[in-house]
């Protein structure tokens, strides 16, 4: 999908489970991009029972669902204080859209929120996106506390859609594991991704960045 978008600098933060991080690494990312240009923000809730640990009717998104996915966008209807798109605001987001899809209109739905992109970079939080696309980069954020990786992230480990792992600590983070090929960036000191970044071609898909 990147093809499709070619005038995009795409950035795909992913994570293991929930509560790994992503939000708080578009944050960091937003705050930092938006010092030399204006910079969107893609939120992708999948409205399904795996996807938050629910059944469909305690969902939090589930009841937004219809035939087709859900896309909003703009202040007025993804700002609110404390939600991940209301902290994509804050960090300096020019405009957010948020995705509500079940996993069959994943697809589609990012697809309609890209056409809505008026800037020329965009960071989508999603894992399941790496599915239909091939950003510019891809950050897998690694939960600290949660062993089991769901799978979506791991489906693209095994795909070698991922960029770069961002982890609670990259000291300590096992190198025997099987994305030990990866960079880890530590979460505590997100200056060396932000760097990585600065220096990376945004314009097309990137190979993993030297250890």
């Amino acid at each position: 999908m990147q093809d499709t978008f070619p005038h995009l600098k795409i950035i795909v933060v992913a994570g293991t489970s929930s509560n790994s991080g992503k939000t708080t690494l578009v944050c960091e990312l937003l705050r930092h991009l938006t010092a030399d240009e204006p910079w969107e923000a893609i939120k992708l809730s999948r409205g399904h029972y795996r996807s938050c640990g629910k059944d469909p009717q305690a969902c939090c998104v589930s009841g937004l669902l219809g035939e087709h996915a859900v896309i909003r966008s703009g202040r007025a209807e993804t700002y609110t204080c404390g939600k991940d798109t209301g902290r994509f605001w804050d960090a300096g987001a020019s405009n957010v859209h948020w995705v509500i899809a079940s996993d069959e209109q994943v697809d589609d739905g990012i697809r309609g929120a890209l056409a809505r992109v008026a800037t020329r970079g965009v960071i989508i939080e999603g894992t399941s996106v790496l599915r239909y696309l091939d950003p510019a980069f891809a950050i897998l954020a690694v939960s600290e506390t949660e062993k089991r990786v769901k799978a979506s992230a791991r489906w693209a480990m095994e795909a070698g859609k991922l960029n770069a792992l961002y982890v609670a600590d990259a000291n300590t983070w096992p190198r025997d594991e099987p994305l030990m090929h990866l960079p880890a960036f530590d979460s505590r000191q997100p200056e060396p991704l932000l760097a990585a970044l600065a220096q990376s071609d945004l314009r097309s898909r990137q190979a993993p960045l030297p250890l």
